[in-house]
């Protein structure tokens, strides 16, 4: 009797983990409000302004409950960079807190990631949690420095809101980063003399943001 308990037990746990169905493939378009962030370099500081963020991506279910996706995110914002301390401009002095690119700080981050995603729940439940994370690159645009390419990745939960159409919201919150190099520091080696160093910076930036999903598989 106690296997016959323990067996029902756990075909009930493998029947509630079982939210999703295998080989689906889902459209999803994005939205979402990201927050500002403040960047911190030798003798400046830059931030990359709030913004609305937008795009699309593909999903593909490789199991159950687990699926892949590949998509694109941008986000139009500014980009002030701000002195530390005072500089001098051919011996004119500039104070702390001038920002040296004024009115010539528009700029984009273009995010292409491989996301990876669980969801928690059965097949039967209109809402499912969900965890995942992703890696890629981010193609950051500036008005003077033109484009360039850069190591990105993202953390991201929430909530699928199914309906009985093709059609799902999927409601989250996230954190996205990009890792930069911006110049080097130098230390002294005993041995080796002044030694560069590659020196980056990163961008921290939550958001609270909304996907509506198409499923073709329905």
């Amino acid at each position: 009797m106690k296997k016959y308990y323990l067996l029902v037990a756990v075909l009930f746990f493998s029947l509630a983990m079982s939210g999703q169905t295998a080989n689906s493939f889902l459209l999803n378009l994005y939205g979402g409000y990201t927050f500002s962030d403040r960047v911190d370099f030798d003798s400046s500081y830059g931030k990359v302004e709030d913004g609305f963020e937008y795009g699309l991506g593909l999903e593909y279910f490789i199991m159950d409950n687990a699926s892949i996706e590949l998509k694109y995110n941008r986000l139009d914002t500014n980009m002030p960079l701000y002195t530390k301390a005072t500089i001098s401009n051919n011996g004119n002095p500039i104070p702390p807190g001038t920002q040296l690119n004024a009115g010539d700080d528009k700029g984009a981050i273009n995010y292409i990631l491989a996301d990876y995603t669980y969801y928690f729940g059965s097949s039967s439940q209109k809402a499912l949690p969900f965890l995942g994370a992703g890696l890629g690159v981010a193609i950051l645009e500036t008005p003077k420095s033109g484009s360039g390419t850069y190591f990105a990745w993202e953390i991201k939960g929430g909530v699928k809101v199914k309906t009985n159409s093709p059609l799902s919201i999927n409601l989250h919150a996230y954190l996205q980063s990009m890792s930069a190099a911006v110049g080097y520091d130098y230390y002294w080696d005993y041995y080796w003399g002044p030694v560069a160093v590659t020196d980056y910076a990163s961008t921290f930036q939550f958001g609270l943001g909304a996907s509506l999903s198409y499923d073709f598989s329905k």
